[in-house]
This record gives structure tokens, sequence and C-alpha cells, in this order.
């Protein structure tokens, strides 16, 4: 099995990205956290699971373990496919997830296009074992209830200043992924120079 995929981005699409290495192009589905990721990047590495099938050889990609972890995990359960646990991935975030199963949050899995009651029920007893770690998902909510209300702060912050909300809330999130221990000014001014 493929780890991961290193080279240079071709192409890049909400859904997939083309990576090239080594003279050969890599088709990789994606979700719209991986694509948040990989925008503004030249090259990049995406963590890999190959899905072979009797009719194709799928690549999915993901820009961190923890989010490729939580897509196993999701198509583990019985009814979820790999495209609808790439659709859960692109509406919630791994901590999202984690915490929706640890607390057995069915509305928060529900408001996913394509998942119905009885589909956010089976997630939540097949993986409440694996993923609803309660001691780890409690640290997690805390530093995602942090984490939103800075967000929302910043945003609102760079819209006052005139920058458009979507590209704004895009830059918070990236800056905020790759560090989410920074103060709010210190986003703010980081977000002024990457807008």
């Amino acid at each position: 099995m493929i780890e991961y995929i290193k080279g240079d981005v071709v192409e890049l699409n909400p859904s997939f990205v083309v990576i090239e290495t080594n003279g050969i192009g890599y088709f990789i589905h994606i979700s719209l956290t991986t694509y948040a990721h990989l925008q503004q990047t030249t090259a990049c590495q995406l963590y890999v699971y190959e899905s072979i099938r009797e009719d194709a050889h799928v690549l999915y990609g993901f820009s961190k373990k923890e989010e490729r972890q939580i897509f196993l995990h999701l198509i583990s359960v019985s009814g979820v496919g790999a495209n609808t646990a790439r659709v859960i991935l692109s509406s919630l975030s791994a901590l999202e997830i984690q915490e929706a199963i640890a607390t057995a949050n069915e509305n928060v899995l529900k408001a996913v296009k394509g998942i119905g009651l009885k589909t956010a029920q089976r997630i939540i007893v097949d993986l409440k074992d694996k993923l609803g770690n309660m001691e780890l998902a409690t640290k997690n909510v805390v530093t995602l209830q942090v984490n939103t209300s800075m967000k929302k702060e910043a945003v609102s912050a760079l819209v006052m200043l005139g920058f458009p909300a979507s590209a704004s809330q895009k830059v918070v999130d990236k800056i905020l992924a790759d560090n989410a221990d920074m103060k709010i000014e210190d986003v703010i001014k980081k977000a002024l120079k990457m807008l």
C-alpha cells in the first residue's frame, strides 16, 4: 500500500488534485479540508488511501495522517463508502467528527449531506469505542471552541477592513490549522499579509 505521495501540484480542484512525481501524474480524490491546505502551494505531500476494486483503482489523499485515520474508521462502518466519508470530512473537521461521536450527537452527523438518522446512529455505535475517547474529545472540544470564537473574531475584523468574507475565512482557517496557539492579533496580521 502507498503511504504518501510527494510531488508538484499540477492541477487542483475542490474534489481532486493531480500530483506529478518522477514524471507520473497521480489523480487523487481529496476532501475540502485537504483542498484548503493545498491552496497557495506548488508542491505537497499527501497521505494516501488506495481503494482497489474490480472496476477501478482509486486514490484518496489527505493533508494530515489524522484525517486519513478518521477516513479509514468511517469507511469501516457498514453503509459508509469512500465518497460518503469524503463528504463527511469535507463538512466537518476531524475534531468535530470525534466530538460528535464521543457525545453521541446524531444531529451534527445528520447535518452532512447524504447522512440520514440511521447512518448517523450506525457511525456513532460502530466508532464510539474507537474514536469516542471522552478525555481526548473533551480536550479537543475546548480547543475547538477557542478556535471557533477566534476564527469568527478574526474573520469579522478582516471583513470590517474590507476583505471578502469567504477569502478571509479560508486564510484564517489555514493560519489556525498551521498554528492553533496564535494570538488573535497575530492571526489578523498574518492574514493581512496573505490576503
